[in-house]
C-alpha cells in the first residue's frame, strides 16, 4: 500500500464511491489515534490534537487551513484553548472517501512538522 501521506487526492464528484468498512479499517492502520465516528448518519474521521495553549492551537489551525486550500478539501476545525478537533469527510458524497484518509495523514505531517512553537509528542 502506498503511504497515505505521499498519496495525492483525486477530484471527487457527487456519486463517487464511499470507502467500504473494510477499506476504512485498512486505511486507519496508517493513522494513529484517528477514529471514524458517525455524526447525523455521516461517517467522519476525527482526531483531537492537544496543545499547551491557545496560541499553539490557533497556529496549528492556520496551518491546516493552508493545507485545506492547497488540496481544495476542507475539514471541520474546532479550535479551543489547548486543543483542536479535526474532522475530515467529503460533503459531496456525504461520507468518507480515500481523500479524507490522505488528508488525515497530511494533518499528522503538519502536526509533526508544525511551527517552532509546536512541540509534538509532549502534550
Amino acid at each position: 500500500m502506498t503511504n497515505l501521506c505521499d498519496s495525492t487526492c483525486e477530484p471527487c464528484r457527487i456519486g463517487a464511491p464511499l470507502v467500504t468498512k473494510a477499506e476504512q479499517a485498512d486505511l486507519l492502520t496508517e493513522l494513529k489515534d484517528w477514529n471514524v465516528k458517525n455524526i447525523d448518519g455521516v461517517d467522519q474521521l476525527i482526531k483531537v490534537y492537544k496543545f499547551k495553549n491557545f496560541v499553539d492551537a490557533l497556529a496549528f489551525t492556520n496551518l491546516l487551513g493552508e493545507l485545506a486550500e492547497e488540496h481544495g478539501h476542507h475539514p471541520g476545525l474546532l479550535t479551543e484553548w489547548g486543543k483542536v478537533t479535526v474532522t475530515w469527510w467529503t460533503h459531496k458524497i456525504n461520507g468518507l472517501h480515500k481523500n479524507d484518509f490522505i488528508l488525515a495523514a497530511k494533518t499528522e505531517q503538519v502536526f509533526s512538522e508544525g511551527p517552532g512553537s509546536l512541540e509534538p509528542g509532549i502534550y
